[in-house]
């Protein structure tokens, strides 16, 4: 049986770092390889040994997916040389793990069972699946907005009560992160999405038939505990499968179905009720929607985890050579499971990374703000709409529409900015700036201030017609988008292996905002006149301090990365091999110019000495 060997897949650019290891010069006396840092960057012929730690972030990114379950201590620094002037092989301590010949990996670059090879029809496929999930857990948190008042009435409940319908289910959306990420991690993407989407089907079932209040509280709450199972591990999907050149849209598309879903549940749910049924039958709706995703989630949605990909394979030749491949191993098999190693890495690092990664910790808080603000709206909009304005439940619904069709044209704008990315992946090697992703949300901080204050100023006074706020909910939707999907792909590129803890951080957070804010917008409204939707502190002011934030990030976030501890900055790397690359061409150059003028006889006598 022929030795597996590392095979780095998702970029070509880099495929030749794993293959080739050329000799390179010593660092100077003095330096040690046991400050990581200081010996790989303050040796100019260090490139090679640079080469060789860009191979293992690729294999990691690779593998992994978002959610590497090592942690960054793992990794020794790069092993000195045993003699000062001695040639040496450039291999880590990381990439002699990596290369132990027992461990299966792909059957090559071109490895069919590998998802970053699967084809583009396949992937996108399975990104649909995704986006559809997303789509359908998303509006069933926002759909029961509209038949609070018919439940609190049916129940006898106060609408105060009422308002927990929806804010029960998002603290589900806490919760559930510390439970999906770590289950997809070890069982595979593709399990744990048929558990927790069928189990979250099956609740709608008690929800359309609950009896009381309480009950229909406990069942909304556990429904938004599974339902968020597409949210921690879509983005881990989407890693799985594409690589840099096409993730930008792919992600685009799945931050699309996060605001798709809770803008059209209104308006669906609004025309059910319109219609004569009772609120009963939005829940039935939405367990048709959830029955029919789940469906499709298990009939065309494969495992994209390598890990498990490669423990089944590993799994299979066990079984049929059971005394030749018994030394045979996955490197899933290796990893700590232990209630205590999965703890440490996905419930306790998604806060530590909060607590000491300043680029997590202000984007986590801006798109807290825009998520509170979204699920602020849900009750907003009937304010502005329904009692200002008389329309009804339906045309109530209609009015999301306007920020469907900004939130369409954000993404759409983002994609435009984004138009010259594939060519910087290709100039960068496969790993771009993170900070190339920001010029959509540095446009979306400024419309979604300008649009939040024009729907409040615009949208208390009943004397301005319905279409002026709602123009203000269009720039509100389109700032919205681009900032999502600017920020979430920011957070993915400056993480990499460890974005998976960068989002579970980000999505709890996220969650209570969301859960928080509809239980206070109708008392903001109605009590307090002053703060209206855009005016002052909330959320308008909120909003316009944290504005600069994606022109902070673009011009100082590769200084902040520097300093952390789970962002790679890979590219920082890339860009000193490539001063090292630019460096030696010049010398390269000049060394050919002077034997040119050595060769032509009187420039030889001006030659300078060296």
């Amino acid at each position: 049986m022929d030795t597996p060997h590392v095979i780095n897949t998702r970029t070509k650019h880099l495929s030749w770092l794993l293959e080739t290891h050329p000799v390179i010069q010593a660092p100077a006396a003095g330096n040690s390889g046991d400050q990581r840092s200081s010996w790989a960057w303050a040796n100019p012929m260090s490139m090679a040994e640079l080469n060789d730690e860009l191979a293992i972030e690729e294999e990691r990114y690779t593998r992994y997916g978002g959610a590497d379950p090592r942690p960054p201590e793992a990794f020794a620094a790069p092993m000195a040389p045993e003699a000062p002037n001695r040639h040496f092989s450039t291999v880590t301590r990381a990439t002699s793990a990596l290369l132990d010949p027992e461990e299966i990996n792909w059957d090559g670059p071109g490895d069919k069972a590998n998802p970053q090879n699967w084809s583009n029809a396949r992937k996108w496929f399975i990104t649909f699946i995704v986006v559809i999930m997303t789509v359908n857990v998303t509006f069933a948190s926002a759909a029961p907005a509209d038949t609070q008042d018919f439940v609190a009435a049916s129940f006898h409940s106060s609408a105060e009560v009422a308002d927990l319908i929806t804010s029960l289910f998002l603290l589900g959306y806490v919760l559930g992160p510390m439970f999906w990420g770590p289950g997809s991690e070890l069982f595979g993407r593709r399990p744990i999405f048929i558990f927790a989407m069928s189990i979250y089907t099956l609740l709608h079932l008690g929800q359309a038939l609950a009896k009381n209040m309480a009950t229909m509280l406990v069942i909304r709450f556990l429904s938004g505990f599974f339902a968020c199972s597409p949210l921690v591990n879509a983005g881990g999907v989407i890693a799985d499968i594409w690589n840099a050149e096409k993730r930008g849209t792919a992600v685009t598309f799945f931050t699309a179905g996060v605001f798709i879903g809770p803008l059209s549940g209104p308006l669906i749910a609004g025309y059910i009720l319109e219609a004569g049924l009772t609120w009963r039958w939005v829940y039935w709706v939405m367990m048709m929607f959830a029955g029919a995703v789940t469906a499709l989630v298990i009939v065309g949605l494969p495992e994209t985890y390598a890990p498990v990909i490669l423990l089944t394979k590993v799994k299979a030749l066990r079984k049929a050579d059971p005394h030749g491949n018994r030394h045979l191993f996955a490197g899933h098999e290796k990893q700590d499971w232990s209630f205590k190693g999965v703890s440490e890495r996905t419930l306790l690092r998604p806060f530590r990374m909060l607590a000491g990664e300043p680029i997590l910790i202000l984007i986590t808080i801006y798109l807290t703000v825009l998520y509170g603000v979204l699920y602020g709206l849900l009750q907003a909009f009937p304010i502005i709409f329904i009692e200002k304005r008389g329309f009804t439940i339906g045309q109530n619904g209609l009015t999301f529409i306007a920020m469907g069709i900004g939130s369409t044209a954000g993404s759409a704008l983002n994609l435009w900015l984004s138009r010259d990315m594939p060519r910087l992946i290709k100039e960068w090697r496969g790993f771009p700036p993170p900070e190339k992703r920001l010029p959509g949300g540095m446009v979306g901080s400024i419309a979604f201030v300008v649009g939040i204050l024009w729907l409040g100023w615009t949208g208390n006074y009943d004397s301005v017609k319905w279409y002026v706020p709602a123009l203000g909910a269009i720039l509100v939707g389109m700032g919205f988008a681009l900032i999502f999907i600017s920020c979430l792909s920011y957070l993915v590129e400056t993480y990499l292996m460890y974005s998976a803890s960068a989002f579970a951080a980000n999505t709890i957070c996220r969650s209570l905002s969301a859960a928080a804010f509809p239980l206070f917008t109708l008392q903001m409204f109605n009590k307090v006149p002053r703060y209206q939707l855009g005016n002052d502190p909330p959320p308008g002011g909120i909003g316009l301090i944290m504005a600069p934030s994606p022109f902070l990030f673009y011009r100082y976030g590769a200084i902040i990365r520097q300093r952390s501890k789970f962002a790679p900055c890979i590219d920082l790397k890339i860009a000193k091999m490539m001063a090292e690359e630019r460096a030696a061409q010049e010398m390269k150059a000049t060394k050919v110019s002077l034997t040119s003028g050595e060769e032509g006889g009187p420039a030889a006598e001006k030659k300078p000495q060296v």
